[in-house]
């Protein structure tokens, strides 16, 4: 089966240890719901720079990666309705999903 990073972006981070809290639980349930198509749940990121062949800028660019996961799918589609319900979409972030090809 053809396997999906999902790369995080954005989102805010929660600014009490209450909403930290529900934040977790929130990411917790979606993995959760998620079963056995989660091959690596992932990281967050911190510290970003973008290099490219004549600079290198801090800060990750635009819109820097915040996180990603290593999921397995039928199709694009389907990672897409998975990646649907993740958390960060309700704080203000956005998830791209993308092929991972085998090599």
């Amino acid at each position: 089966m053809p396997k999906y990073v999902l790369a995080y972006h954005g989102g805010s981070m929660p600014e009490t240890a209450a909403a930290q809290e529900e934040a977790m639980a929130a990411w917790g349930a979606w993995f959760g719901s998620l079963g056995a198509a989660v091959i690596d749940g992932g990281n967050p990121t911190g510290l970003a720079k973008t290099v490219t062949s004549g600079a290198v800028k801090d800060g990750g660019g635009a819109n820097p990666l915040t996180g990603y996961s290593l999921l397995t799918a039928a199709d694009i589609n389907a990672a897409v309705a998975l990646a649907k319900g993740c958390p960060i979409l309700k704080a203000g972030g956005s998830v791209e999903v993308a092929e991972a090809i085998d090599m």
